[in-house]
């Protein structure tokens, strides 16, 4: 503890951040290559030096060669006036001053190539020490600057998502430049909030319309319960009434809140996925509408081919059922309904369609919209404007679409697209693990 108390304490006072640690690497990555480098360079220019010389003289020698060098080149001159007596007497000391002057110059030059040899060798070091720091701390600096540069989308990235934090839904980072990988990192923010903003705002809604839809049927009671109550002498019949109104609008309540469930259920990926034909949960959905169907006398045709998909099959079931009575629902007594299920390449597909009265095009899209109101198309007593919204939720789901237009003759048709699943495969996966 002695030991990491005051590296502890250092490591907190230095400043952590990703540029001063990025600068450090610069430098660091820096220094090292340099040392390198001249480590290298050092190593070649040693070689490339003369070597220390092994033929050293010791003073009183070079003395004695300088004056030998001397006296020998005076003798030499003093001889060259006798060449034409004497040819071999006057040669001997003219060789004698050659070789003692040789002597002399090739020490010289050994001893002055050993100073340049030890000077090079003492101040390149020194030399290249120096300007191997000064450059560090100039790759240093430079990469504190360039680091900056880099960081800065990080920055505004940062900034935008701690005001996004604070409720701030509606900030976007919106970086230009070139499409790097912080640009990529900035706009799949961008997406991000942008989902996160339209996904509170339609929870905002919902929660609203939600306790809207509550509140309906709990004023209904309360206003039934407060009038018989306020009546001085209620009778028996009274009293029947006012039960009955309150047990209207409790089975109101208890058919929101199962719709309000089954919506958030709906809205989440699907965890029992097994392999389900539209075609056969669309026949179910037609058998358990009989009744109403016959009761309004709606012709329906229906052309199921098979087409399956993986899924959830209560979901399917649900999703299926609420496109049937929706089509039935907002229909005119003695109208129609067609349905069909086929396969598109990879998509499974369904199709309905049902008379009605004529709807706006514009306001095809919103009719997925929870507790919607478009003109007569309304939740009556007996829904609560929930059953498209828990379409959309359960497609989009299963990784599918669903789209909806209105017909020029009056009605609707919904059309759903979902991926197409491979029942022999399924069939041999199922098999397999068995």
């Amino acid at each position: 503890m002695r030991v990491l108390g005051p590296i502890q304490s250092l490591r907190e006072r230095f400043p952590r951040t990703v540029r001063v640690r990025l600068a450090i690497v610069f430098a660091l990555l820096f220094m090292l290559g340099g040392a390198l480098l001249l480590g290298v360079t050092d190593l070649l220019l040693v070689h490339s030096l003369p070597a220390a010389s092994t033929s050293t003289l010791t003073i009183p020698e070079r003395t004695k060669l300088n004056v030998a060098c001397r006296l020998a080149e005076q003798a030499g001159r003093s001889a060259s006036k006798l060449q034409q007596a004497g040819g071999s007497a006057a040669q001997r000391p003219a060789n004698q001053a050659i070789g003692a002057c040789e002597r002399l110059t090739v020490a010289g030059a050994d001893a002055a190539a050993a100073r340049q040899r030890d000077r090079a060798l003492h101040e390149l070091p020194i030399v290249s020490l120096i300007g191997l720091a000064v450059m560090t701390l100039a790759s240093g600096a430079l990469g504190w600057v360039m680091a900056g540069r880099v960081l800065r989308p990080i920055k505004a990235i940062t900034g935008a998502a701690r005001r996004a934090s604070g409720g701030h839904l509606g900030e976007r980072v919106d970086l230009g430049g070139p499409r790097d990988e912080l640009k990529e990192l900035a706009d799949t923010f961008d997406e991000m909030l942008d989902r996160l903003d339209a996904t509170f705002s339609n929870q905002r809604r919902f929660v609203a319309d939600a306790s809207h839809e509550l509140r309906t049927p709990l004023t209904l009671m309360r206003t039934a319960i407060d009038v018989t109550l306020a009546k001085p002498n209620h009778s028996n019949e009274q009293l029947e009434a006012m039960a009955a109104t309150v047990r209207r609008s409790v089975d109101k309540a208890d058919q929101l809140i199962d719709a309000l469930l089954a919506m958030a259920v709906s809205e989440r990926d699907p965890t029992n996925v097994e392999l389900v034909d539209l075609a056969t949960v669309v026949e179910d959905a037609l058998d358990d509408a009989g009744d109403s169907i016959q009761q309004r006398r709606i012709r329906v045709t229906a052309n199921l081919d098979e087409a399956h998909v993986n899924g959830d099959p209560t979901l399917m079931e649900r999703f299926a059922s609420n496109l049937v009575e929706n089509a039935v629902k907002h229909n005119f007594d003695g109208g129609w309904v067609g349905v069909r299920t086929s396969t598109n390449g990879d998509s499974a597909c369904l199709e309905i369609s049902n008379s009605g009265q004529l709807i706006d095009g514009q306001l095809t899209e919103s009719l997925f919209e929870p507790f919607l109101r478009v003109g007569e198309r309304t939740a009556d007593a007996t829904g609560v404007g929930l059953g498209l919204a828990i379409v959309r939720a359960i497609v989009t789901a299963h990784r599918g679409n669903v789209t909806a237009w209105s017909r020029p003759e009056g009605g609707l048709t919904l059309s759903v697209s979902l991926p197409r699943a491979n029942p022999d495969a399924s069939l041999g996966t199922a098999s397999s693990s068995s």
